[in-house]
């Protein structure tokens, strides 16, 4: 009785798991071709009796069960004139081969007289208005999504081709991934998926539709593109209307899309709008990103009325990557559409063309005074630019009315328990794309391999057996964590980088690591942690050994944050405490050149130090510390470079106001604070947890420091008040470009004695390499000539151009280059008035950034030359 209990109950497991397709021993397959005989891939198979369809395959194949009955089957396909077919469903497939004709035109409709502007302008400036109409109308809808992901690598370096090929990675084979979802959208914003099943070749990777399908051409941007439908659409784009026409009743404008400027963030191709609704009723454009071409082509139906969603999205990815080349395309099919309208919304309101149309004096027009939704009510007519406006009103007071205003992103994702355990009779009955046969052929392979892999991992007795045989001694130097259980965890941070030269300690070497301990309480959203790191340095020609301890105890909750700690030791600085040379660049240009930027006193202290951040738009830190400072002289005269005339500099840095006095051994007590606040901060909030959208507002900073005197510390103590006020931010104008700024005035109440560790600084550069990002530093400055006890102002701005002097070349912006300039001012009371003017070429092969530039200091040329970086988009340091 058991067993037929247990029985039972898996067969009813396996029915539940099943789409009620799979119940349908019958339905429709077939394909669908040219009239020459070729395939036509991902054309829709829409029942419009069930108000529900799929997509062929690549080959052009579908497979549709279906319950006996009479449906009304519409094949549809971009180009393609639409064929409805009647076909009766016995207890038998029904086999199909359909032929699409070519779609035709009408063009007599669209006539361009003499002087008159392209119809295509009054179809998209009416399409644009009502944009952000259909991106309301529809308060929430709920869908199936199947997508499957395939991709080709077709070409590798070649010495990596063997390499790859034993790791299972072959050329021209096909890798596919699926995953099916149910999707949930919420006005304003909010997407819920929950993945029923996924299935990878190779690797388990999530396969997630979200990404592909949550984007709307409705809105101004797709991936940082700008939509066709944009507001500003008309400043990148040119439009010609290629004529018209039906489909399931409606007019369609075949509207070409071609940019003003070809390259990135734009598109190109064609949009298809319905006459009298201006909504989509399909696309299929192209752009590129980074220098990889991406297509994209969405198919639309009515699944209410007045209400067209897209069935069907294809996007396409391919390009090449310092010698890798490949391609991989997605296929998303969207089914099951549940909607529920915005009420305020329903009314129509034809919109006419003031361009190009008399408008009665009874039409409506936008009044600010009144309530939005009520004119919505009222306005059966209405210009383009007073129902735009309308719009933008009723959104501001949705938004207004939110229960969390602040909250402009909403994502929740969650994976079925046995997403990852289906059948493959699963996946043959809910398919509604048939896989290729290289699709199948790339599945056998992957599912051997898998079988291996798992019979190695059996071989291995427990968990412990494996991390022990994982660990490298190498772990030492680039880092490596080791988890003890129960929230405990020990190891190495990253030493590599302490392994350099420099000309007080000569060779040295250091070792840093960690012992940890954190909770964590998932449902309350908390968490608490404490942390001891020790680090030592050893100086081989000073023969001087260093050494810190830092230990700091952490709490969270929510999106707030506590944390207070206690350091101690004896170790080396650099003067300048935003470290602008690194250990690594300064060792390069002592030994290979026998130039040494880098400047060091040694320090002795005990530090206490607090940081809160209450909410994400407010933080502060506060600092005191206990240390007695002296200056460090050179060790070694080390250089693998030795030509006559050229030595090392002293290690006491040159300054235009420091006298001896401000390098002299001092016992000092120092207090510093710091309060950021981001006015306006917006939020990403993912299944229940807030994330700040941080660079959508500027980080407004002010800091203060201050050295106490009289207290007992002898006259060689610091005195002084340090204030310094900034500003940092970054500002799209939509693809024109990217402005980064960072303002900054500051200087002393009080500066009866100043040491120069205390002065304030500014970010440095005289090596080939700048890296602390576009707005972090000067490029051509010394690192201490013009630290200031005094007052200053510094500015540092760096624009960056879509299109400049060599990005007019369509080559160059469809690479993915991008042009900036880049203008940085310095002045305190004793200094000159600094100036740097530069250009570079940014995301060369995708990575690096080449900059010109050069200094001035009143008005005069002081230095120039040129500087590397990484790439722009490469995000390095808080810089907060």
């Amino acid at each position: 009785m058991k067993k037929f209990l247990l029985s039972l109950s898996l067969l009813i497991i396996v029915i539940g798991c099943l789409d009620s397709r799979s119940l349908f021993g019958q339905g429709i397959r077939g394909r669908i071709i040219e009239t020459d005989g070729t395939p036509i891939a991902y054309a829709s198979v829409f029942v419009r009796n069930l108000n529900d369809g799929i997509p062929t395959n690549q080959s052009g194949e579908f497979e549709y069960p279906l319950a006996p009955g009479n449906y009304d089957i519409i094949i549809r396909h971009l180009g393609y004139e639409t064929l409805q077919k009647s076909v009766e469903i016995s207890k038998e497939w029904v086999s199909l081969e359909i032929k699409l004709t070519a779609q035709t035109y009408a063009m007599e409709e669209v006539e361009v007289k003499g002087g008159a502007e392209d119809p295509a302008l009054t179809v998209m400036r009416k399409a644009i208005s009502k944009a952000k109409y259909h991106r309301l109308q529809v308060d929430e809808y709920s869908m199936k999504v199947y997508i499957k992901g395939t991709g080709e690598l077709t070409d590798a370096p070649f010495f990596l081709k063997k390499k790859l090929k034993e790791e299972g990675l072959a050329l021209n084979e096909a890798y596919t991934s699926e995953s099916v979802s149910e999707i949930t959208f919420r006005q304003a914003n909010e997407l819920t998926e929950k993945v029923i099943s996924m299935r990878s070749a190779g690797e388990n990777n999530q396969a997630s539709p979200a990404p592909y399908i949550g984007a709307s051409f409705y809105a101004d941007k797709v991936n940082e593109a700008v939509s066709p439908l944009a507001r500003y659409a008309f400043s990148y784009y040119r439009f010609k209307h290629e004529g018209t026409f039906f489909d399931h009743g409606v007019m369609v404008n075949k509207i070409k899309v071609t940019p003003r400027s070809k390259g990135e963030q734009v598109f190109e191709g064609y949009i298809y709008i319905i006459e009298e609704l201006w909504a989509i009723h399909s696309l299929d454009l192209k752009t590129s990103i980074m220098g990889f071409d991406v297509s994209v082509t969405q198919q639309y139906a009515p699944v209410q009325d007045k209400v067209w969603m897209p069935l069907t999205h294809v996007y396409n990815f391919g390009g090449s990557f310092f010698g890798f080349a490949g391609h991989y395309k997605y296929l998303a099919s969207t089914r099951d559409y549940k909607l529920t309208l915005n009420p305020d919304l329903i009314a129509e309101t034809e919109i006419l063309d003031e361009k190009v149309e008399d408008i009665p004096d009874e039409v409506s027009s936008f009044k600010s005074e009144k309530n939005a939704v009520a004119q919505l009510a009222e306005s059966s007519q209405m210009t383009r630019k007073d129902f735009r406006k309308l719009i933008r009103e009723y959104e501001k007071e949705e938004i207004k009315e939110r229960e969390d205003p602040e909250v402009a992103v909403i994502r929740n994702y969650t994976i079925d328990s046995l997403a990852k355990e289906r059948s493959q009779v699963y996946w043959d009955s809910i398919r509604p794309v048939k896989l290729t046969d290289k699709e199948i052929q790339g599945y056998h392979r992957d599912d051997s391999l898998a079988m291996i892999e798992a019979a190695k991992v059996s071989d291995i007795d427990s968990l412990a057996d494996m991390a022990k045989k994982k660990f490298k001694p190498l772990d030492i130097l680039g880092g490596r964590t080791y988890f003890l259980g129960a929230g405990r965890s020990i190891g190495f941070a990253s030493n590599w980088t302490r392994f350099s030269f420099n000309t007080v300690e000569g060779f040295k070497m250091g070792l840093g690591g960690f012992y940890q301990v954190e909770r964590k309480d998932s449902l309350l959203n908390k968490s608490y942690s404490w942390k001891i790191s020790p680090e030592l340095r050893y100086g081989f020609t000073s023969k001087t050994w260093y050494g810190t301890m830092d230990f700091y105890k952490q709490w969270t909750h929510d999106r707030s944050n506590l944390k207070y700690g206690l350091s101690a030791g004896k170790y080396i600085y650099q003067y300048n405490g935003d470290q602008p040379i690194s250990e690594l660049i300064n060792a390069a240009y002592s030994l290979l050149l026998r130039q040494n930027y880098m400047k060091l006193y040694e320090q002795q202290f005990v530090r206490l130090y607090f940081e809160h951040r209450p909410k994400d738009a407010f933080s502060y830190k506060v600092n005191l510390m206990y240390a007695d400072r002296g200056p460090l002289e050179n060790h070694s005269n080390y250089s693998f470079y030795n030509k006559e005339g050229r030595g090392y500099s002293s290690n006491t840095p040159v300054n235009i106001e420091a006298g001896p006095d401000a390098f002299s051994a001092n016992e000092s007590l120092v207090i510093e604070a710091e309060l950021t606040w981001r006015p306006g901060i917006k939020y990403y909030m993912r299944n229940g947890v807030k994330y700040p959208l941080s660079q959508s507002v500027p980080a407004i900073k002010f800091e203060y420091a201050k050295g106490f005197s009289n207290i007992g510390l002898g006259e060689n103590s610091a005195d002084f008040d340090r204030w310094a006020l900034g500003v940092k931010h970054s500002i799209e104008f939509g693809v024109s470009g990217d402005l980064n700024f960072n303002i900054r005035a500051g200087g002393f109440l009080n500066n009866n004695k100043v040491y120069f560790m205390d002065y304030a600084h500014f970010g440095g550069n005289r090596t080939l390499f700048t890296s602390m990002g576009t707005v972090g530093n000067y490029r051509f400055l010394d690192y201490y000539d013009f630290s200031t006890q005094s007052n200053y102002i510094s500015g540092l701005i760096h624009y960056q151009f879509r299109k400049f002097l060599f990005t007019q070349l369509p080559i160059l912006r469809f690479s993915g280059v991008k042009e900036n300039l880049f203008l940085n001012y310095l002045k305190t009371e004793y200094s000159p008035h600094y100036w740097e003017l530069g250009y570079s070429l940014d995301n060369l092969f995708r990575v690096f950034r080449v900059e010109m530039g050069a200094g001035f200091e009143n008005g005069e040329y002081s230095r120039g030359g040129l500087r590397l970086g990484v790439a722009t988009f490469i995000t390095i340091g808080s810089g907060d």
